[in-house]
């Protein structure tokens, strides 16, 4: 017999190894696993859908005719008088001090086919919060949009410039840094307001009011977030690329003769993704309650646009004997904000480089 040699003879140990997966794969697998991150993005998913579908304004675009109600039961600025102030059956139920008309004391009339109540003008506030979703979704889309290419964009010269450059741009950071970010943009929405409202046809002054004008009032509120935005995106960036262009692997990149360009998109950027969408996450939040606030001191949205913010403030002049024209609004406001929050967090944990691979 011949000899049977130690290694042949040893049993096979079965390997457990798991299949390579890149970090967003990774990251993407243990977001799942986040059921908080999960419930806010289903909740923001829902909201988007609603917005997108509140009425059939794409179609309207197209056959040019006035938008439709879709998901809306009316349109927003739809006014009914003789119903303002009205309230379906069910929420005396909820709120005991809500006492129809017909009873002892009693003052609120009963509409049924308003199913969150009418305000102070007869307007549906079911379809002014659904339509309200547009205004917090596009101040969520614009507010990480300018801080993503202004703040990443002035965060990577000062960062990867360095020197004179850097300190240069970082001491003006720093002086924006020093003012109030909410009373400056409080000051250039009374100042944009106040001085475009007797332009004269043709200035630059009248092009911009038309623009707010055309989107609601919109503009000036994207004006402001946007001036504000950017400041601490671009001293994420610079800490970030301050921390990598030393690295082991910028300094091959260099040694092969790879352009500064290259180096920062091809091997810097892809590495400050993942706290840069976490951080502009977690900023969402910030966006939509300044613009809530605007609204809510009459400097956000032109009326009759809904926004939240304005719809809070109309309400909290009657809480006390129509608080549903106050409550619901701020409820739809922390659904959205508690739902970026929760995203954020998630996120967070996601791409924590140090939990790749665990569960």
């Amino acid at each position: 017999m011949g000899v049977v040699s130690q290694a042949a003879a040893a049993p096979r140990v079965k390997e457990l190894t798991r299949p390579p997966t890149s970090l967003w794969a990774d990251a993407w697998r243990r977001l799942l696993r986040n059921k908080a991150a999960v419930l806010g993005l289903v909740i923001i998913v829902l909201i988007l859908l609603v917005a997108i579908f509140a009425d059939d304004s794409v179609v309207a675009v197209f056959t040019g005719r006035d938008p439709q109600p879709l998901l809306a039961p009316r349109h927003f600025a739809k006014q009914s008088l003789e119903n303002n102030n009205a309230i379906p059956y069910w929420l005396t139920h909820v709120f005991p001090t809500l006492k129809p008309v017909g009873v002892e004391g009693g003052y609120a009339k009963i509409n049924d086919t308003y199913i969150l109540g009418a305000d102070y003008n007869g307007r549906d506030l079911l379809s002014r919060i659904i339509y309200g979703t547009r205004v917090s979704i596009a101040v969520a889309i614009v507010g990480p949009l300018v801080s993503l290419v202004v703040g990443v964009s002035v965060g990577i010269v000062a960062g990867y410039a360095g020197g004179r450059t850097d300190n240069l741009i970082m001491r003006f950071v720093d002086i924006m840094y020093g003012f109030p970010d909410l009373l400056f943009i409080i000051l250039l929405m009374a100042l944009f307001r106040s001085t475009t409202s007797a332009a004269e046809a043709g200035t630059l002054r009248a092009v911009l009011t038309g623009v707010d004008n055309a989107m609601g009032g919109m503009f000036f509120i994207f004006v402001g977030i946007g001036v504000t935005a950017w400041m601490s995106m671009s001293r994420l960036t610079r800490g970030q690329i301050l921390s990598l262009k030393q690295k082991e692997f910028i300094e091959a990149a260099r040694a092969v003769g790879a352009r500064d360009g290259r180096i920062i998109w091809r091997h810097i950027v892809p590495n400050i993704l993942g706290p840069i969408v976490v951080a502009q996450t977690l900023n969402i939040p910030q966006y939509i309650s300044t613009e809530a606030f605007l609204s809510f001191i009459g400097l956000g949205v032109q009326r009759p646009t809904p926004s939240w913010g304005s719809m809070i403030a109309d309400g909290a002049s009657a809480i006390r004997t129509y608080p549903n024209q106050a409550i619901f609004p701020a409820l739809a406001l922390a659904a959205v904000m508690f739902a970026f929050n929760f995203l954020g967090d998630g996120l967070r944990d996601a791409l924590d480089p140090r939990l790749k691979g665990t569960d």
